[in-house]
């Protein structure tokens, strides 16, 4: 009985033996390691060489009708009570939105409409106070044709962005930006490549003029970015410094026995000196302590050890204009004055650390 179930047993572990031989193990996967100077990066470098050519024949074309037509479709907009609406179909549809949002976020009110969504409904999202930017690079896509004749019908104005001024699109337009033919990167001159990267920095051009024109500042600016890295730096120094009475002031004549003592409990790392009205006359720092490192340190006055006229930032500067002069003087503290000298607040590293600036 017992060499029957071990014959059994091996029996059984042949079966699983022979079953794990068929199972097919997985391939190896072999990595062919990539030859330094491989065609992909001569490909990439035509690439950006024809879209860098482009590029020059679109600066040169401003001196011609496209710079006529920027010029009466800047003038056209900055007169309009409404929004700039952007449309058009494909890549030249996702050049529209980011257009869009440029223009919003730098004073032009506007928005994106895809021409699908305008022949179910969308087009009631444009009034005849608006102004239409359609950008096709053909000015022959059928899929704009509701929102032309839409254009047309209430007379809404219409601004052309394409490469073939006397297409569908262009004959009818108020305005014609026309784009210079360029030659597209794709090798087989088919993929929108150059041709978008037109129409991308013609819309660029067009949002920085209004811009210019409406005098569009860094403060308007931050009203439409509050939040991110973008919205730290847009920050006036005032709304992050620390307020004058947690500042560490103390007067010329004050022993430094006395200012040590002030310097420490304020935990900025620096002393700020006023003279006798009370306005900024130095600043102490670690370092004027060590170039002072006497025995009789502690029986010196503080305008004796002080640096006169220490570098210092209004409370209107911008966050990151306080960031460069940290990092240019390679210091840590600035001392924040009003127009008469008279500090009134103090800016440390970690205050732009705090708010995500660096």
């Amino acid at each position: 009985m017992v060499n029957a179930g071990l014959t059994h047993c091996f029996k059984g572990l042949g079966r699983s033996f022979g079953n794990c031989q068929k199972r097919r193990m997985p391939h190896r996967v072999t990595l062919v390691p990539v030859t330094v100077g491989a065609p992909w990066r001569e490909s990439a470098r035509r690439a950006l060489v024809t879209e860098t050519e482009g590029m020059n024949q679109l600066v040169a074309a401003l001196d011609g009708p496209l710079g006529d037509g920027l010029v009466q479709a800047v003038d056209r907009i900055r007169k309009s009570s409404g929004r700039v609406v952007l449309t058009g179909m494909g890549k030249s549809g996702h050049i529209g939105r980011k257009i869009a949002a440029t223009l919003a976020s730098t004073g032009t009110p506007a928005s994106f409409v895809h021409p699908a969504e305008a022949s179910h409904g969308d087009l009631g999202m444009i009034t005849p106070d608006d102004v239409i930017i359609m950008i096709s690079n053909s000015g022959e896509s059928p899929e704009l044709r509701d929102i032309l004749t839409y254009s047309r019908r209430f007379a809404v104005p219409l601004i052309a962005i394409t490469s073939v001024h006397n297409s569908t699109l262009g004959k009818e337009a108020d305005i014609v930006l026309p784009l210079p033919r360029a030659k597209e990167a794709c090798p087989n001159g088919l993929a929108p490549t150059t041709s978008t990267l037109l129409q991308l920095a013609l819309g660029d051009a067009l949002a920085m003029a209004l811009l210019e024109d409406k005098g569009f500042s860094a403060h308007d600016f931050r009203k439409f970015h509050p939040g991110g890295k973008l919205g730290a730096q847009l920050k006036h120094v005032r709304d992050i410094m620390h307020p004058r009475h947690e500042l560490p002031l103390t007067g010329e004549a004050t022993p430094m026995s006395e200012a040590l003592i002030m310097m420490t409990q304020r935990s900025y790392g620096c002393l700020g000196v006023v003279d006798a009205e009370g306005r900024l006359a130095g600043i102490v720092t670690d370092g004027d302590l060590r170039r002072h490192m006497t025995p009789d340190l502690l029986n010196q006055c503080a305008g004796g050890v002080m640096t006169k006229s220490p570098k210092t930032i209004g409370p209107d500067a911008l966050t990151s204009e306080a960031l460069e002069q940290l990092n240019s003087l390679k210091i840590t503290s600035l001392f924040v004055i009003d127009k008469d000298r008279f500090p009134v607040g103090l800016i440390h590293i970690h205050d732009l650390l705090r708010i995500g600036l660096i």
